[in-house]
């Protein structure tokens, strides 16, 4: 599909990857960013973008979103905690925030929909990780909601004529990224340079991409993927663990911590320690990364150092 000169809605636009997508797309297509700004900000919303404040779990905040003039919605909207306070209002509104979206375009006669899933679906799988693996037995909430939102995707890709491209994500890094690994350790060592605390043990090995890539990735496969239901991994074919990410975020920050461990092999209940997606499929359609994993966490390190520094004033 051809993304130019289309009306695009961008659900979690005012997110890591919502905002940088939304930025991507504008120079040619009229973009709209929904968001409720309960973890993104307005601040990363790019100049030019139409902004809608919406709850999308609300049918009525969706009914005036989608409207008959929108030609492909991107859903990257989604409750994301990892500490499991509220894994079942993480599962519900994740669900209905999908569920309500596929109503309505069904409704009007939308039928492009671009879907963020996550590498969570697998659960604990062989690596690397194909697309068509099975059974998918996730270990997390969240990744039984992705899991969830996928079944409805078929559904209406099957049954409904939409056309579908959903996603499964490694690690995504970049600038305008809070609450995970590099800037949880660069906020970290820049209030302590001495002390480092390490979620597990450590060695957990994950897949990074850079938010830019990875946008890359998803212009890319829309616009050269053409079937009914596309489901596509989006990652590199290398991995970086914990601690080397500890390492790199203190070289870059030029100092030279002590680590503590909180223990386990799990940052917390549901993590995954292992993973690393096969990209394969990617590959055959004329996409690749040009960065690994250790690369990709360097460049964000710089960057977000750079952006959490000017934020502090330092």
């Amino acid at each position: 599909m051809n993304l130019t000169g289309q009306r695009i809605v961008v659900t979690g636009g005012a997110g890591l990857i919502g905002s940088h997508l939304a930025d991507r797309l504008r120079a040619d297509s009229d973009v709209v960013v929904a968001d409720d700004l309960s973890k993104g900000t307005r601040g990363r919303v790019p100049d030019g973008v139409e902004f809608v404040e919406a709850d999308l779990t609300d049918a009525d905040d969706v009914e005036r979103l989608i409207t008959r003039d929108v030609d492909v919605v991107c859903h990257l909207a989604a409750y994301t905690d990892t500490n499991y306070e509220r894994p079942r209002q993480l599962f519900e509104e994740n669900s209905a925030m999908t569920y309500n979206l596929l109503e309505r375009m069904d409704d009007v006669g939308v039928d492009n929909f671009v879907f963020t899933s996550s590498s969570t679906v697998y659960g604990e799988a062989p690596r690397p990780t194909p697309e068509d693996y099975a059974p998918l037995e996730p270990i997390s909430v969240y990744g039984a909601s992705k899991l969830t939102d996928e079944a409805l995707l078929s559904t209406y890709a099957h049954s409904q004529g939409m056309t579908v491209w959903c996603f499964r994500f490694a690690n995504i890094v970049g600038p305008r990224q809070r609450g995970n690994v590099i800037p949880d350790f660069i906020q970290k060592l820049l209030a302590d340079p001495g002390t480092l605390e390490i979620l597990g043990d450590g060695r957990q090995e994950k897949s990074y991409l850079h938010v830019t890539e990875c946008v890359d990735a998803i212009c890319h496969v829309v616009e050269h993927a053409s079937g009914s239901l596309n489901t596509y991994n989006l990652g590199t074919r290398t991995t970086t663990s914990v601690n080397r990410i500890a390492d790199i975020v203190a070289d870059e920050l030029e100092v030279d911590p002590e680590y503590t461990y909180t223990g386990g092999d799990r940052g917390w209940t549901g993590d995954v320690p292992k993973m690393r997606l096969s990209i394969e499929k990617l590959a055959a359609l004329g996409w690749e990364p040009t960065q690994s994993s250790d690369e990709a966490v360097r460049r964000a390190t710089r960057e977000l150092a750079a952006e959490l520094r000017a934020a502090d004033g330092a």
